[in-house]
């Protein structure tokens, strides 16, 4: 399992995960927009060149980041728990999600054998996600 920091942006995730990559001495890894990806319909067009995920990888040590839309505020920071099976993930959202609020469910997705994304009974944003192989 690991625990990955998901940095929300307000239309600037492009530029701030260059910034973090550059100064951090890694690189951009992932990025797509919403107008990249299945749901680009459902986005509209203010939406299509907004990012709706990056990751920088520095070593091992991996950030993500997104112009995340609501509930995720920007300015905000989720964790994401990244987990090697579908049950995995299952379990941890089902237990971690307990007493909180479901943003999404648990499912599959176009990325992921399952996601889903919380506030937890304290009032802190998580996601869980096993993901599929990136090609």
């Amino acid at each position: 399992m690991q625990l990955i920091a998901y940095l929300n942006f307000d239309g600037n995730a492009r530029e701030a995960m260059d910034f973090y990559a550059q100064a951090l001495g890694g690189k951009v890894t992932q990025r797509f927009t919403y107008g990249e990806s299945p749901m680009a319909e459902q986005c509209g067009p203010a939406s299509a060149d907004k990012v709706m995920h990056s990751q920088v990888e520095v070593g091992e040590v991996t950030l993500m980041g997104a112009d995340g839309p609501p509930p995720h505020a920007a300015g905000s920071t989720t964790i994401n728990i990244v987990t090697d099976t579908p049950e995995e993930a299952e379990r941890i959202f089902a237990a971690m999600s307990a007493g909180g609020t479901v943003q999404m469910p648990i499912a599959e997705t176009f990325w992921a054998h399952r996601f889903g994304m919380f506030t937890d009974k304290f009032g802190k944003g998580w996601l869980v996600n096993c993901r599929k192989p990136m090609n």
